[in-house]
């Protein structure tokens, strides 16, 4: 088994490196660390991730996109600031889920500019009492003579802030008293809705914000058809999210690894380099081997994905272990700065908050051991 990467995978892993340093770091520098980035600001962004294929890498060549394995999709995304990663990643599912998922006059109208990055989406399920179960969702869609109504309020959206269109799961009543889940595309330059941005622990420069429609408006044209798949693509989607999510918390753990070696080569108490003591060797070398065997489990995830088996207790074992195991070793990296490790200037507490916050999207930690549980003894444990 070969684990070292194709020249292909350095040259995608190096261009997504550049993309950082030239682009995205000067974008975070540039603006308020504490609050959500403009949609100036995102959109400078996508344009360069549109460059790389980071809007469309699920999508296929043929429709588009650019076609990338997961592995590869994973390879390049690790190497993005968390902060943007989780906007480009919102974006790059949503286009995924509307191009399987929606009808042919639909993807005309958005997918061309969201694939170009020219235009921002993202998706709308969680509700304030709906996170983990989505058979609970709330908000509304009813049909009026001649457009659609939207009633609800959705909660922890990823982009909400920025988005031209959200792609809203409601639930439909229809006049036989029948009723079932639906995907609404909700185009702001259309259809009034309400965004208010979260103050939340971490990634605090992602536009992330609650959502209220009052009576929404919007275009009957807009619903999108359900083939049967809907529930089906949405799972496969969250498989690859869950590794990729996995992967920005070694992103974070990496940076903490690199500070804290470094650091441990300048800093001297008792007449001598800390790092010639025994307890800030152990912490380094727990530090490295979580950030190798996280990587290692999120790359395993990816490339079953690839290959076409069921990845499910794979995908949830690869987020749940590297943000549990990047977390402690963030903590760890702080211990061996002592009282720096808190400080703001040094940007480790950043760290230690950004991680925690992607403990949280595309399944809990609790939520991701019972799917691990399920694929192992074949019960399910969270559902009747």
């Amino acid at each position: 088994m070969d684990f070292s990467l194709t020249t292909e995978q350095q040259l995608r892993v190096g261009a997504a490196k550049r993309m950082v340093e030239d682009h995205i770091e000067p974008i975070l520098d540039a603006n308020d660390r504490d609050k959500g980035l403009p949609k100036a600001a995102v959109l400078k962004i996508m344009a360069k991730a549109a460059g790389l294929g980071l809007t469309s890498a699920r999508i296929p060549r043929a429709g588009g996109g650019a076609g990338m394995t997961m592995l590869d999709y994973g390879l390049m995304g690790e190497q993005i600031p968390p902060a943007v990663g989780v906007i480009l990643q919102t974006h790059e599912a949503t286009t995924t889920r509307m191009y399987h998922g929606c009808s042919m006059e639909q993807k005309e109208r958005y997918l061309s500019d969201l694939m170009g990055g020219q235009r921002i989406t993202c998706t709308a399920s969680t509700e304030p009492d709906v996170g983990s179960d989505p058979r609970g969702i709330k908000t509304s869609v009813s049909e009026a003579t001649d457009h659609l109504v939207v009633s609800g309020s959705k909660v922890w959206i990823s982009n909400a802030l920025v988005c031209d269109v959200m792609n809203v799961t409601c639930l439909l009543t229809r006049d036989n008293g029948s009723s079932g889940v639906v995907r609404v595309l909700v185009d702001r330059a259309e259809s009034d809705f309400e965004t208010h941005e979260l103050d939340i622990l971490g990634l605090r420069q992602s536009p992330l914000g609650n959502v209220v429609f009052k009576e929404c408006r919007v275009p009957k044209r807009n619903v999108c058809p359900d083939n049967g798949d809907t529930a089906k693509l949405l799972t496969l989607v969250w498989l690859a999210n869950r590794p990729l999510i996995g992967l920005m918390a070694v992103h974070l753990a990496q940076k903490a690894l690199d500070a804290a070696r470094s650091y441990a080569g300048i800093r001297k108490q008792f007449g001598r380099y800390i790092g010639g003591f025994q307890l800030i060797q152990n912490d380094l070398a727990e530090i490295e081997t979580a950030v190798l065997t996280s990587r290692l489990v999120c790359y395993n995830a990816l490339a079953a994905i690839d290959r076409g088996e069921r990845a499910n207790g794979l995908s949830a074992m690869a987020k749940r272990y590297a943000v549990e195991s990047c977390d402690r070793a963030i903590a760890l990296a702080m211990r061996i700065h002592g009282a720096a490790g808190l400080s703001r200037e040094l940007g480790l507490e950043q760290l230690a908050r950004d991680v925690r916050t992607i403990s949280i999207p595309d399944g809990t930690p609790g939520i991701l051991s019972l799917i691990q549980g399920r694929e192992l003894t074949g019960i399910d444990a969270f559902r009747g």
